[in-house]
């Protein structure tokens, strides 16, 4: 099997490089060891960058009964105050939550829409490269009827301990991410809990959190992320899961009805940035297989969208498309990148993230540019960069502002 570019892995990264590439005739073959819907750990927040990506792609959320719009983010301070940070009301929104399950198996058919082929259920052992080509040896879920499929350009979308990664030599030996992070779904959640975007700044959590996300249907995405920075075992995590959710204002704000739906699932979350290597021999790594997202919130959807369509762009556009990749990507993301891990050290100390959230909230103009802030509608660096300034910055309206359909 021959085609010009494969994609390994059809999450938000893998499928928004195909989307680019198939729209402009380009011949791409996405290949994935799952098979559609599949779930995936994931918080499900859509932030403001990843709304705009997956706008620009022409992802209609109308198409997705479980998108949740998100207006009202409540924030509890180490302090045990809580502070309201609502988004800008004007046209489109800054925020959603849509399950990963919905959400990616949207994007994939959006992708074989736009024209990508699919081969589900193959994983990758390996590759092969040579002069002009790579080659990629994958099998089915048995294990069985093996294939070789040949390309110019491949673009790793394949995940932390990428596949792609460690068969070409590049794998980060014993590495398990910069964050661990639990997750649980909830029903019948309170009112609350069913409409508002929480966030707990936990003391014995910093510079992590705990979170609800409101869910369509009276459901949550209840969980929490934390630093691996050595203070607590994998055992240590779980009991401080089900430690939080007994806790009297976490229990408050789910409400008492509120059910466990399964048991909890847990998942590291790589986020390093240029200090991995973002490309090899005729390829790229892109979304969590480039461990680029948010060191200091765990966000990685938005930067996975991202990466994806720069590694589109440069098949589409240059004759060396790794080495403009890599000097895309850490144009687009190593400053901001350099800020939140400078930050990181202050937002451990109580005191300090108590002062920040105090001051934040002192005025509607600093509640609502702080919210546009942690939901990444302009880029956490975006002082120090002034090239990426743009009109209407602080005061633009939000994705989706013409939508394909209504959305519900």
């Amino acid at each position: 099997m021959r085609a010009q570019t494969v994609v390994v892995g059809a999450g938000p990264a893998g499928t928004a490089a195909a989307i680019v590439l198939a729209r402009a005739g380009h011949d791409v073959l996405i290949v994935d060891k799952a098979t559609f819907p599949r779930d995936k750990c994931c918080g499900d927040g859509l932030t403001a960058l990843a709304l705009r990506e997956l706008e620009s792609l022409g992802l209609d959320p109308g198409h997705i009964e479980s998108w949740n719009v998100v207006r009202d983010v409540a924030v509890r301070s180490p302090s045990g105050t809580e502070r309201y940070f609502a988004l800008p009301d004007g046209p489109g929104y800054h925020a959603a939550v849509v399950p990963r399950v919905d959400l990616d198996a949207a994007m994939l058919e959006l992708a074989r829409a736009s024209g990508a082929r699919v081969e589900q259920g193959r994983t990758v052992v390996g590759t092969d490269v040579s002069l002009d080509a790579i080659d990629l040896y994958t099998d089915n879920q048995n294990g069985q009827n093996g294939r070789r499929i040949r390309a110019t350009n491949l673009i790793a979308a394949d995940g932390m301990w990428s596949p792609v990664r460690k068969s070409l030599g590049l794998a980060v030996d014993q590495y398990l991410g910069e964050w661990h992070a639990f997750r649980q779904y909830y029903r019948n959640v309170s009112d609350r809990a069913a409409q508002e975007l929480i966030v707990w700044f936990e003391p014995d959590l910093l510079p992590g959190y705990a979170w609800s996300f409101p869910l369509a249907g009276g459901r949550a995405n209840v969980g929490f992320g934390i630093r691996r920075d050595g203070r607590h075992s994998v055992g240590e995590m779980r009991q401080l899961w089900l430690d939080l959710l007994n806790r009297p204002h976490i229990r408050r704000a789910l409400g008492p009805d509120a059910v466990a739906e399964a048991s909890h699932k847990a998942w590291p979350i790589p986020a390093r940035v240029g200090r991995v290597p973002l490309v090899g021999p005729r390829t790229m790594f892109v979304g969590d297989a480039a461990a680029v997202t948010d060191p200091m919130t765990g966000e990685g959807i938005g930067q996975a969208l991202l990466t994806g369509r720069l590694a589109a762009e440069s098949v589409l556009a240059h004759a060396d498309p790794p080495e403009h990749y890599a000097k895309a990507v850490r144009r687009e993301l190593v400053a901001d990148d350099r800020m939140s891990r400078a930050l990181i050290p202050l937002l451990a100390r109580p005191w300090v993230t108590r002062g920040v959230l105090r001051l934040t909230g002192t005025s509607v103009w600093t509640r609502r540019n702080f919210a546009r802030w942690m939901f990444e509608d302009y880029p956490r660096a975006l002082l120090v960069t002034p090239r990426r300034w743009r009109p209407r910055m602080f005061t633009g309206p939000g994705a989706y502002q013409r939508q394909l359909r209504s959305t519900p």
